[in-house]
């Protein structure tokens, strides 16, 4: 008797949960249709406005966004309900629920954590500098400055989730190293994860040492030298790895595959390129060692290509807000000109990387090809010559999977941070090297990891130098206009910058081997008069004097006031134009 109550019980309360899910969906539909009418749209801009005080003045684009939220969450909401109201939903949960425990079950966490407590330790080591010279870079001084969480405008809602977690105030304030610290773990725990991948669950010190090009290499050092967004940047990479975790369960690699990539694509969108690098590259180990047969390896590309394109697709679609007037742009290139755009992009990536590195390092590159070529036809359990030919295709795919989405724009960026792809491939190459593989090869791999860690000193402490020579420059400067006009309340008065403050001798001097570095530290006091540095040491020296835009002063003939050695000031008692030299 007892138990036959108990199973109604039971039923009653999973009827009862079952309605109580039912009568939120509903609400949840009627808010998402309510919004796909404008005039909701408009409401709702205004309101989010007046809360976080400021005017949206691009209406379309906010509006926009809001409509493929609305339209995301009809499809999250109806897919919602089908795994919790029906029986064939809840069996799938079911069954990927089951396949994630299991996968979990098979890792002994416990064997990870002093491989991640000697990455945290090399990595910190390696961004010590960086963190001494604490320097406020690009973007950091505007968030500084505003304490603005203005992530949305790139869609990255996870990045803004995290800032509210970590820290949890209305404006942010710069609790630097805390976000540097943080990266280095998420780093650390990417290298040991990318590591129990590819060496098999096998973990060693040398492995270790060849993944120290995924969070040190010259351009991720530039995404460790933000201040605000180094910790989400190192994020994008980590959960492109994870879901290999999962690789031998279908359906659980499936799902943790589309939730990783979105994650991806709401913290960091230039990591695309990781996880098809990642799957192309192991499919290649499958079928080269012959682990598994030819439709299992096809089935494993298929569900990532279809995880992966789901997702940015979804992302495209329901999450992101289109850009409107920003330094880059999303156009991809048309179809009938896809295949030569994509040509011409990958000659520039390349181009770069030649340029930007010494020679010590591209020395050391190609060795780590050669290795990885000679190593992949060895041990093949395919015809040699095959081996070889498919080896140098999955190089060149591999190395145009590592630039991203960025291939396929009609004008990419090719900051440094956009081409950290390029560090992630090196470590993989690398890990697959010194597993299993005579010592010359170690010797080179752990030989190229100790440069990109010894240049992180370098970059560090130039950040350093090129600070207190910037801050020198405008220090005097701000000296000479403070002496030249003490009334900063002189109504007319305006001013323009021409040229920027060089580089510091240092770095000029790292510059003849590592041309990268005039790539990583940035010129400051640029000459529009509109760069946040320049805002920066107005209010950082108290100087007020409004930036002139109706015309430009070097067509004036203004009388020079002042000449000196670092500058001259040109002026006529309104106009005052400022010659950075060099």
């Amino acid at each position: 008797m007892q138990k036959k109550e108990a199973v109604i019980n039971q039923s009653n309360r999973k009827t009862a949960t079952q309605v109580g899910i039912a009568i939120v969906s509903i609400l949840g539909l009627m808010v998402c249709i309510a919004v796909l009418f404008p005039q909701v749209r408009q409401m709702i801009v205004n309101f989010v406005g007046q809360m976080m005080h400021k005017e949206f003045h691009l209406f379309q684009m906010w509006s926009k966004a809001l409509l493929s939220f609305a339209m995301g969450g009809i499809f999250l909401i109806l897919f919602f309900d089908y795994c919790t109201l029906t029986d064939s939903g809840r069996t799938l949960v079911h069954k990927v629920k089951k396949e994630i425990k299991d996968c979990l079950s098979e890792i002994d966490f416990r064997s990870l954590l002093k491989p991640m407590l000697i990455m945290s330790v090399i990595y910190l080591l390696g961004i010590l500098t960086i963190i001494r010279a604490n320097y406020l870079y690009r973007d950091d001084i505007g968030w500084s400055i505003t304490g603005y969480r203005d992530w949305y405008d790139w869609s990255r809602y996870v990045i803004i989730l995290l800032s509210y977690i970590i820290q949890p105030e209305i404006l942010m304030t710069d609790i630097s190293p805390i976000p540097q610290l943080l990266a280095v773990l998420v780093l650390a725990v990417s290298s040991v994860l990318l590591v129990y991948i590819w060496g098999k669950g096998k973990i060693t010190t040398v492995r270790l040492l060849a993944s120290i090009p995924l969070g040190l290499s010259p351009y991720f050092l530039e995404c460790l030298s933000y201040k605000f967004a180094a910790p989400y940047m190192a994020l994008s990479i980590l959960a492109c790895i994870v879901p290999f975790l999962f690789v031998n369960h279908k359906k659980a690699f499936l799902f943790c595959s589309i939730v990783s990539l979105l994650i991806m694509c709401m913290t960091y969108q230039v990591a695309a390129g990781i996880y098809p690098m990642l799957a192309v590259i192991l499919a290649f180990r499958y079928w080269n060692n012959r682990e598994k047969t030819g439709k299992e390896i096809l089935s494993f590309l298929g569900t990532a290509a279809f995880a992966f394109c789901f997702a940015l697709l979804f992302f495209r679609f329901f999450l992101m807000i289109p850009l409107i007037g920003t330094y880059t742009s999303t156009a991809m290139w048309p179809f009938s000109q896809m295949f030569s755009g994509i040509f011409s992009n990958m000659m520039k990536y390349a181009s770069l990387i030649n340029h930007d590195f010494g020679i010590i390092w591209k020395i050391g590159i190609v060795l780590v090809l050669l290795f990885f070529i000679i190593k992949s036809v060895r041990q093949s359990e395919q015809g040699k010559l095959l081996s070889l030919i498919v080896t140098i295709a999955v190089i060149g795919v591999s190395f145009t999977l590592s630039y991203g989405l960025y291939s396929l724009l009609i004008d990419p960026l090719y900051a440094p941070r956009a081409l950290f792809g390029f560090g992630i491939l090196l470590a993989i190459l690398c890990i697959i090297v010194v597993s299993d593989y005579k010592k010359i090869a170690s010797v080179t791999v752990v030989a190229l990891s100790w440069c990109f860690f010894v240049f992180a000193f370098s970059y560090g402490n130039a950040l350093a130098d090129q600070a207190r020579y910037a801050e020198f420059r405008i220090g005097i400067l701000w000296h000479d206009l403070s002496a030249l006009y003490p009334d900063q309340s002189r109504e007319g008065m305006t001013y323009q910058l021409k040229n920027v403050i060089e580089y510091a001798p240092t770095i000029q001097n790292i510059a003849k081997h590592y041309p990268v570095i005039e790539r990583l530290v940035p010129k400051q006091l640029g000459a529009t008069g509109n760069d946040w540095d320049f805002k920066y040491f107005q209010n950082h020296f108290n100087n007020y004097i409004p930036y002139g835009y109706s015309a430009d002063f070097s067509t004036l003939n203004l009388p020079v006031v002042l000449d000196s050695y670092y500058h001259t000031i040109q002026s006529d008692g309104k106009c005052v134009l400022i010659l950075l030299k060099h």
